[in-house]
């Protein structure tokens, strides 16, 4: 498998109002859309034990404090 126990890994989507194409800035870091529309990240840290995912990030804390 290509998955197995012990690894972690991020899977970092993002979303975009425009064109799925990007630009890598020279700081080696930045990424942005070619058209400049709005976009966001967000990110999942998930763990492989006993065969299965577990997902690490959580957005239970955000929806804690935003509830109140």
């Amino acid at each position: 498998p290509l998955l197995k126990n012990g690894m972690c890994i991020a899977i970092e989507p993002m979303i975009n109002m425009g064109s799925k194409n990007v630009v890598f800035e020279n700081d080696g870091w930045t990424v942005r859309t070619k058209d400049r529309k709005p976009s966001a990240h967000f990110e999942h840290t998930i763990a492989i034990r006993n065969g299965k995912a577990d997902i690490l990030s959580t957005f239970e804390f955000i929806q804690e404090t935003s509830n109140n």
